[in-house]
């Protein structure tokens, strides 16, 4: 049984760890543990990483669904989405200035030569990502195999629609491994369609909007923004290391030698130059709170060319349609887990979706340096931040900031 709790207790221990979780979503985990289980007693330690290990299955922010799923279970579906909002507003303020000073500087024509070294780093840290997730979930030659394969075929096939697809392959792979998995007591599963039902409604209504204001841009380009993060959130599997890749195809300008880009249509995509891309992907690295607050800095970026208040309404919509479709999955999903878990094929397909989520991270860190100039410096920050982040235990805020000075001081 999961104890009563005071509403504004609990979201305060929220805020505490919006803004103390840092190192991502493994890390975040251990943030988690602390406050809400040992200081707490919220729930116990058992309860806590069962809720986890059913956000790994979901698509969406995997720290983020875990912490709503905790304010779901101890009070219900008003708390959770007051969980939501605390838990990513902070972060998602900070990329949204952060956007809004990166395009004004562009505008002064002051030089962005401190970030130089920021590039490279944010390689550094998507092939750790890659390089930590595959050593501690994937041993099997199996999963192995799924791995080289996503990163291969994702390399090579630079479009949104591969990582779903790669995801969905890779686990239904390991699903016909199911009988390595230890047999349970079956449960009859009583499924509540609603939570599913808004999901999808919500995702058609958004497309039809898109549709039906196409007309009048500064109305449609808010719309599609939400429509392709929520798009985006509701297939990533993997959290935002999984999800950098996916925005990559989808947002960087492939002709990263333009400064700033040129108003475009939203059916042509709002584009990012490479730079930008990867200073924002390096930017959130230093931040607590969830990863996927990198969608604010992009929605931000590219609503630019309507000023400060539609750099704010990409912001805040991108940042909505991403974190929205896996609230309402876990919603959907915790009401049964306790009889979906029993089968051996849903824990076995875990296997293959974490071995692909590896792969498509590697391949990512490879199509983002080839962009950047093959300099010994380059490839020195590149492989320095990758052996900081493996060997040491600097935190990755302090990384980044070094990095910083370090442009500031050459």
């Amino acid at each position: 049984m999961y104890q009563q709790v005071r509403y504004g207790v609990f979201l305060r221990d929220v805020l505490m760890l919006a803004v103390t979780s840092f190192g991502g979503p493994q890390a975040h985990l251990a943030h988690f543990h602390k406050i809400l289980v040992t200081k707490r007693n919220y729930l116990s330690e058992a309860d806590l990483m069962e809720l986890n290990s059913l956000c790994q299955i979901l698509p969406g922010p995997s720290s983020t669904q875990t912490l709503v799923a905790v304010g779901f279970k101890i009070g219900g579906t008003s708390l959770a989405y007051l969980t939501l909002l605390v838990w990513t507003l902070p972060s998602v303020i900070f990329m949204t200035i952060m956007a809004i000073s990166l395009f004004d500087i562009e505008q002064k024509n002051w030089s962005l030569e401190f970030t130089r070294f920021i590039q490279p780093m944010a390689v550094g840290f998507i092939s750790y990502a890659a390089y930590s997730i595959s050593v501690k979930t994937i041993n099997t030659k199996t999963g192995i195999s799924l791995m080289i394969m996503a990163a291969v075929t994702s390399y090579f096939i630079q479009t949104p629609f591969v990582f779903p697809a790669i995801l969905f392959v890779a686990g239904l792979i390991s699903a016909l491994k199911y009988r390595a998995q230890p047999k349970e007591e079956k449960k009859k599963i009583s499924v509540r369609w609603t939570s599913l039902i808004l999901w999808a409604g919500v995702l058609v209504f958004a497309a039809l909007m898109g549709w039906a204001t196409k007309k009048v841009p500064e109305v449609t380009r808010p719309i599609r923004l939400f429509e392709n993060f929520y798009r985006n959130g509701s297939l990533v599997f993997g959290g935002g290391q999984v999800l950098a890749p996916m925005l990559y195809t989808e947002f960087v300008k492939k002709d990263s030698t333009e400064e700033h880009v040129r108003p475009v249509e939203f059916s042509k995509k709002p584009f990012l130059n490479h730079d930008e891309f990867l200073t924002g992907y390096a930017i959130v690295q230093t931040l607590p709170g969830p990863v996927f607050a990198f969608s604010a800095f992009i929605g931000s970026l590219s609503m630019r060319e309507y000023g400060t208040f539609g750099e704010i309404m990409g912001a805040f919509m991108s940042a909505l349609g991403i974190f929205l479709p896996g609230t309402f999955l876990i919603f959907f999903v915790i009401r049964f887990w306790d009889s979906l878990k029993k089968y051996r094929a849903i824990r076995a397909s875990l296997e293959g979706i974490t071995a692909a989520s590896a792969g498509l991270i590697a391949a990512s860190a490879v199509i983002l340096f080839q962009p950047l100039d093959n300099t010994v410096m380059n490839f020195a920050f590149t492989i320095g931040t990758f052996c900081m982040l493996a060997f040491t235990r600097v935190p990755a805020p302090y990384i980044i900031l070094g990095g910083l000075a370090l442009g500031l001081l050459l």
